[in-house]
């Protein structure tokens, strides 16, 4: 088991909080000087069949851990699924069936260990011990908080306060995540920042059950391709683990230079200067390629790149494009590399009329940069000397610019 110091370095690395802190630092010393692991949580419910990027948040700081030396309990929520988890919603969700939860539970079990050791998981699901609960013990159980407490909740307040229904099988959901992490005894449980609630309920539980409440760990929702939403399905934002390849590699292609120094933090391995020292295209592809070969494949990833090239590489430009710019100092901002704001660029071609315009081309995605559609509307263009851009403007114009420093 590698040092405290390494672990913790590791483990806090993208963490949105830690509750509490110090806790999380005194198990580990405890683990390491007992050589005995940490047993390490987090619920997925499978309430669709499908993981995407922003599920492997969560998991990639689980491997954190199993990479610490850790075990980790990935845990099933395949009776919690059947209720529908309020974190986050403005209304009740749909209840979803036991046979289409059990089918969607076997394709998850597939697609975690794209990413987690199965040697240190456990796969535990919480209807073993909750469909064994008795009545008298669901009473029990409930006791243990009060309506107060559970309207606390900042989804339950909106809701109460806009007079909006709030069933009781509801209130019993974060009771029965934290009863999970009582009967699991974790050390410490993950979850997403809309989970903190539910999280800390865990908290209480245990140590109203006479155990050390467990560390809680939040980490950052991950937003969507467009660089607004979090990641979801419902948004059609999403790069899923099923996603060919090739499609995969174009969606992350896809994404603003600020967005993908947000993937590298949460997703990627690499060190926060072996970014900085790429060109923001480079450090795209090299983003790209990494998560493509994590689910893939090497071979995949390296066709996915070669496909992607070779596509964009071929695709029709105007020999003669309408305006061919050369940028000078008095052009471009001096950041860690010289660059230019998007927005300014357009107004700098001469083919837009105005920035209002600029800004209508960028939010519909009619801007491409040597192939890549720019859709922030912050986009800062990273420049190298003497290299040659190609940028589409809508679909009938198109320009080339290079920056040259003065000498």
């Amino acid at each position: 088991m590698i040092s405290v110091d390494q672990q913790c370095e590791l483990l806090l690395r993208g963490v949105v909080e830690v509750i509490p802190q110090e806790d999380l630092r005194k198990r580990l010393e405890l683990a390491k000087n007992n050589n005995k692991p940490l047993k390490v949580k987090a619920g997925f419910d499978p309430t669709a069949p499908d993981l995407h990027l922003g599920h492997t948040v969560l998991l990639h700081k689980l491997k954190h851990f199993q990479d610490c030396g850790h075990e980790v309990i990935f845990l099933i929520g395949d009776f919690t699924g059947m209720i529908g988890d309020p974190s986050g919603v403005s209304e009740t969700r749909k209840p979803v069936t036991r046979e289409k939860i059990m089918e969607n539970s076997i394709t998850i079990k597939d697609q975690i260990f794209k990413v987690l050791d199965p040697s240190s998981t456990t796969i535990a699901y919480n209807g073993k011990w909750m469909n064994e609960m008795t009545a008298e013990q669901l009473l029990e159980l409930s006791a243990h908080q009060t309506v107060a407490r559970m309207l606390e909740r900042d989804d339950f307040e909106k809701r109460y306060g806009a007079g909006k229904p709030i069933s009781i099988h509801e209130f019993l959901y974060p009771l029965i995540q934290g009863y999970d992490s009582v009967v699991l005894q974790a050390d410490v449980e993950l979850g997403g920042t809309d989970q903190k609630f539910n999280l800390l309920m865990g908290r209480e539980l245990q140590r109203d059950y006479g155990f050390e409440p467990q560390v809680v760990l939040t980490m950052p929702l991950l937003e969507g391709t467009d660089g607004v939403r979090k990641m979801s399905k419902s948004f059609g934002n999403v790069v899923a683990l099923d996603d060919s390849p090739s499609e995969m590699f174009g969606k992350l292609m896809s994404i603003s230079d600020v967005l993908m120094a947000r993937y590298f933090e949460l997703l990627s391995t690499k060190s926060e200067e072996d970014v900085k020292s790429s060109h923001p295209m480079e450090a795209k592809k090299s983003l790209a390629w990494e998560l493509v070969s994590r689910y893939h494949g090497i071979e995949s990833a390296n066709e996915a790149r070669d496909n992607f090239q070779s596509r964009f590489s071929q695709r029709e430009f105007p020999s003669e494009p309408d305006a061919n710019i050369t940028l000078a100092d008095s052009d471009v901002q001096f950041l860690d590399k010289p660059s230019i704001w998007i927005i300014a660029l357009l107004e700098k071609t001469g083919l837009i009329a105005s920035r209002n315009e600029a800004r209508r081309f960028v939010q519909q995605g009619g801007i491409e940069l040597d192939g890549v559609r720019l859709t922030n509307l912050d986009e800062k263009i990273s420049l190298e000397e003497e290299k040659t851009y190609r940028l589409r403007i809508g679909k009938r114009k198109s320009a080339t610019f290079v920056y040259k420093a003065r000498q």
